[in-house]
């Protein structure tokens, strides 16, 4: 009877010490989201003795987490900072973020990763880079590489023609050495952050010839099937078969960066071509939300089941990107904002109730949000994820903040506010 009892007392604190929140109150939402980020960071380790600086413990088999990772989570506290107003970590963002830029060209191809580099972990730190420059995060000593800099240096280095070849009529390889398992795939996320990338800095600089790049690729991506006219995209081909093997599994950072993308190019085009890009933003929701929105919560649908688990470390982030990207989408593209605003809420009460796991204080975040609790799948991805969620509520507060204005607006540009400074032929080695 004693053990009964106590494992009831054990069961009741752990309930009482769950992450609590209301999402009705930004208040709430900026109280909890300061606790997930505080767990988050227990995972990172590269301030203390002996660790590297700016990344989470990895690759494998030294820790966990791939470098890209890393890239993504310096984002994910951008937006943090954005939504909630709190800078606790912005020094130790920035100085990460300056640690991996990979001087002299400062393309965040560091020396210590560049053998095994992927486009898509390059393109995370670029997307990281051009947040920054995005919501006016603060701006790096003059004498360092600044945000604007380091996004087009990515973006330059992958607009290079060494990177796009002949193989399947275009569009960029997975991986970037030739020696790497992977070269032969194009897939999906790769080229969607090139895309996505490409319209950032076109809306942002207003340079047609990075919204030439998106298109190119967006015509790439269509006519190779790795996306479908009603919303569906794929994981990627391998270019020994001309691509013709397409591998259709669905990840829902893949969607989300297409409709990301898709939305800073409506919001940079106008008359026709502005209709083209409202119609396939409105095609990518309507198929992002019915597919892995289903039931409500999001779900990785191509690793994640109700009986098992298939998603690798890298997958277990995912979740958290597409809520990011679906919020900014919302206010560059205002008709989205209703059908996003709800899908996103509706996810994020449900990632909430994930967190009730044993570790951080009995507020441990789990990976499956479907549950209704804790699913026993604790890391840096999961609480990545939650954080993001919550983070990414506060871009629809209807409470008024200053001037009668309600809500975060879209994205800066160089003509709205921005002040991250450029140069157009960064990574080039030309300088500027």
């Amino acid at each position: 009877m004693r053990a009964i009892a106590i494992t009831a007392l054990l069961v009741a604190c752990q309930a009482r010490a769950a992450l609590q929140v209301d999402l009705n109150s930004p208040d709430s939402i900026k109280r909890a989201a300061s606790l997930v980020a505080a767990d988050l960071l227990t995972y990172y380790h590269g301030s203390e003795p002996g660790q590297t600086p700016g990344i989470l413990p990895g690759p494998p088999p030294a820790g966990d987490y791939y470098w890209w990772e890393s890239g993504a989570l310096w984002g994910t506290l951008m937006d943090y900072w954005h939504y909630t107003g709190d800078s606790t970590y912005n020094e130790l963002v920035t100085s990460s973020m300056l640690f991996h830029t990979g001087p002299p060209l400062n393309a965040y191809m560091p020396e210590n990763y560049t053998i095994s580099m992927g486009n898509d972990d390059q393109g995370f730190w670029g997307l990281s880079a051009m947040l920054a420059a995005e919501i006016g995060f603060p701006d790096p000593p003059a004498d360092k590489p600044q945000w604007l800099q380091l996004a087009q240096a990515v973006f330059n280095t992958q607009a290079d023609p060494g990177r796009h070849d002949d193989a399947c009529g275009g569009g960029l390889r997975w991986q970037i050495p030739m020696s790497n398992i992977g070269y032969d795939y194009k897939n999906s996320i790769s080229n969607g952050i090139f895309f996505n990338l490409g319209a950032r800095l076109a809306r942002y600089t207003g340079n047609e010839t990075y919204a030439h790049h998106a298109r190119k690729t967006w015509d790439w991506i269509m006519a190779v099937g790795l996306m479908t006219e009603d919303g569906n995209v794929y994981d990627g081909a391998h270019t020994g078969v001309n691509c013709t093997d397409v591998f259709k599994a669905q990840f829902s950072y893949n969607a989300a960066v297409f409709l990301q993308g898709a939305a800073f190019m409506y919001s940079f085009t106008k008359g026709e071509e502005q209709l083209l890009w409202q119609h396939r933003v409105q095609a990518l929701l309507d198929r992002t939300t019915a597919f892995f929105f289903r039931i409500g919560p999001i779900i990785e649908l191509s690793c994640e089941t109700p009986t098992i688990i298939i998603c690798k470390t890298d997958m277990l982030s995912f979740k958290g990107y597409t809520h990011r990207w679906m919020a900014s989408t919302a206010q560059l593209a205002p008709f989205t904002r209703d059908t996003i605003m709800q899908v996103l809420r509706n996810s994020t009460a449900a990632a909430v109730n994930s967190c009730n796991g044993p570790s951080h204080n009995g507020r441990a975040c789990g990976f499956r949000w479907t549950t209704g609790g804790y699913d026993g799948l604790t890391g840096a991805g999961q609480e990545m994820s939650v954080l993001a969620a919550l983070s990414s509520l506060l871009a629809f507060n209807e409470e008024e903040v200053e001037d009668g204005k309600t809500g975060k607006g879209a994205p800066l540009t160089g003509d709205t506010g921005g002040t991250s400074k450029g140069d157009p032929h960064a990574g080039t080695g030309k300088g500027g």
